[in-house]
């Protein structure tokens, strides 16, 4: 999966989805570990707009910084 925006601009979206969404980046991460078995990105990012009501740029940062991280553990 490549980013679709800058990592400058991943980076405010990431420090701005608390208080876009009300949810921090724990509890983010956390339900989509708990979310449907999704294999592909675009459909965990799917996911996380219909289910959760979030928009796409907040939704494909969460997916990406999540496979980010659980890579590096």
């Amino acid at each position: 999966m490549s980013l679709h925006h800058s990592l400058e601009t991943h980076q405010n979206l990431l420090e701005r989805i608390p208080e876009v969404t009300g949810r921090h980046l724990p509890q983010w991460f956390e339900a989509i570990e708990n979310g449907p078995a999704l294999l592909r990105f675009e459909e965990r990012v799917s996911w996380l707009k219909d289910e959760h009501d979030i928009p796409h740029g907040y939704a494909t940062a969460l997916v990406y910084e999540h496979d980010q991280r659980r890579r590096a553990v």
